[in-house]
């Protein structure tokens, strides 16, 4: 959980307290503090990233600096165009916008000539190992590395190969560029670590004009140098590249940007792992990066997630300096709060059973008037048909009902949310001895709001009036995973994927005031939980996702604890 102070009415996390002593101190300017969000363009963004976008747009606008999106694209190989305009989407979804965008690959002349520079202060060669070489060389923890044979090479020779390197004259995987620096270093790190290493492979921004790239840790740091980052926010498991990461700086004698670890996000009942989403997709096991059950911001917003309630989820789940697994259920409970207060409720009925009301006038249609959201501050209301025909739930009826069924039975009463209370009085069978609808009768003094019956009943249904119902696919989704943490299995955690993470319902009835709305709006069917129209759904065929229950686990255990 997070690990924060309160001042005030406000509440700082570790970062935020450091930055704000800092501001104090005046060792950074107010309004001069610039973070940057750096992703790699091979794949979708998922929920950990939402929060490192959070934590960064999230500092600068509290301090009054600014944020950048640079994309780290040093890799040619995994990276694309879809996944650059993708994450522009999803930031701009969480409602956050950058100051600039930027390319690690525009840096891509200047990287090389600050690698010229370090070669020619003999801090850096060209070295002919092979990569199982180079990690023999590296030694362990416990036992210093040993240099390679290359490491005495001149400067003049290093500027040559390197040189020739660029100009493609080399196969790849036949020379690298390695940092000189200390192979006996604790650090393992900084045992004479690779800068550049060769790729002939077309990149999807510079073509074909480079054959050499530069390694992660020689492009991070002296991208933030070179925008004057003050404040470079990354994951915990980048803390012992900081050594590295301030020996480029210092040895370039450029900018001097600072790094700063927080512990990733990671979420339970699911994978954060790039590498493991894209087997997800390859395999087909999912429908593509934004299937609704992925964690990812693309996959949360078609399942029906807010951006608001994603923001509330990262500030509540905090930051920490420790790693830890965050609820999945706290994900969802963010979800219920924001979606309560803004959600429209309608009514629709998944597994439809017919209701026939008997004592009901066969030609006459009723409207009848429904609120829209109790705890919206504007009340609104919206019409519902009610004739005699209707869809109940297929679960709402048992003919012969035991103890503990509140709902509909031969001989029971209930009521119908918004209309009136009915008596089931008896069951219409096919054949094969299943239910093809029930015969009911209503109460005509109960009608909701005007009730004069004074008939008491143990439960409230909804329902769907059978001659404007709308066809509709609703679809409801589950955890993907049976484990908390299916990636720390010793098995391989696709095993633990949950069978039953999709049920869809192809022959549901939905209220036709649903038509009414835009395509994003988010609404609660009642009992059943919240929704939100597919993008793939058409007016031929309707289909709803369901973002989540009704029912909150989290709040339960929160309250629970507080006992």
């Amino acid at each position: 959980m997070s690990e924060a102070k309160k001042t005030g009415k406000e509440t700082m996390n570790f970062l935020e307290e450091m930055i704000d002593a800092e501001i104090h101190s005046e060792k950074v300017q107010q309004g001069k503090l610039l973070t940057r969000f750096p992703p790699e363009p091979n794949g979708y963004l998922h929920l950990g990233h939402a929060s490192s976008i959070c934590l960064n747009f999230g500092i600068a606008k509290r301090f009054g600096g600014k944020t950048n999106l640079r994309f780290d694209d040093t890799n040619p190989v995994t990276e694309d165009t879809e996944y650059v305009e993708s994450i522009k989407a999803d930031i701009r979804w969480l409602g956050f916008e950058w100051a600039n965008e930027f390319y690690a690959s525009d840096y891509f002349e200047k990287l090389y000539e600050f690698a010229l520079k370090l070669i020619r202060e003999g801090l850096a060669y060209v070295d002919d190992s092979t990569a199982e070489e180079i990690a023999a060389m590296k030694g362990t923890p416990t036992q210093a590395g040993k240099n390679s044979i290359y490491r005495t090479r001149s400067v003049e020779e290093n500027l040559d190969l390197f040189e020739r390197m660029r100009n493609g004259e080399f196969k790849e995987g036949e020379k690298t560029l390695r940092a000189k620096i200390d192979m006996a270093s604790p650090n393992m790190h900084l045992r004479d670590p690779l800068m550049y290493r060769i790729k002939h492979a077309h990149h999807h921004r510079t073509g074909d004009k480079w054959c050499i790239y530069p390694m992660y840790d020689f492009a991070h740091g002296q991208s933030d140098s070179i925008e004057n980052i003050t404040h470079s926010i990354c994951t915990l498991e980048f803390e012992v590249h900081k050594p590295l990461y301030n020996w480029f700086i210092e040895k370039l004698n450029i900018y001097p940007s600072r790094q700063f670890e927080f512990a990733r996000r990671n979420i339970s009942y699911t994978v954060m792992s790039k590498r493991k989403l894209l087997q997800l997709v390859n395999e087909k096991i999912v429908d593509g990066w934004d299937d609704p059950r992925m964690p990812t911001i693309s996959g949360v917003r078609r399942r029906g997630y807010t951006p608001e309630s994603i923001r509330n989820f990262a500030e509540v789940a905090g930051i920490s300096r420790r790693e830890n697994v965050t609820d999945f259920n706290l994900l969802e409970s963010c979800l219920r709060e924001h979606l309560n207060k803004v959600a429209v409720r309608t009514m629709a009925v998944i597994n439809p059973l017919k209701v026939v009301l008997l004592n009901y006038e066969e030609s006459k249609t009723e409207i009848l008037k429904a609120e829209n959201n109790p705890e919206a501050v504007e009340k609104t209301y919206r019409d519902v048909a009610f004739s005699r025909e209707i869809f109940i739930e297929h679960d709402d009826f048992m003919e012969h009902a035991g103890e503990g069924f509140f709902r509909l039975t031969v001989g029971g009463m209930v009521r119908l949310k918004h209309a009136y209370i009915i008596k089931c009085e008896n069951v219409l069978k096919h054949d094969d001895g299943t239910i093809k609808e029930i015969h009911c009768t209503y109460v005509a003094e109960s009608k909701s709001g005007q009730d004069k019956s004074g008939i008491k009943v143990k439960s409230v249904m909804h329902w769907v009036n059978a001659a404007t119902a709308v066809d509709a696919e609703v679809r409801l989704y589950d955890k993907l995973f049976t484990v908390e943490a299916p990636d720390a299995q010793d098995e391989d955690f696709k095993k633990f994927i949950n069978p039953h993470s999709l049920q869809i319902f192809s022959n549901a009835k939905v209220e036709p005031d649903l038509l009414h709305h835009d395509k994003g709006e988010r609404f609660q069917f009642l009992r059943l939980g919240y929704f939100v129209e597919d993008k793939y759904s058409t007016s031929a065929k309707r289909i709803y996702n369901r973002a989540v229950t009704l029912k909150d686990e989290w709040a339960k255990e929160q309250k629970k604890q507080k006992k």
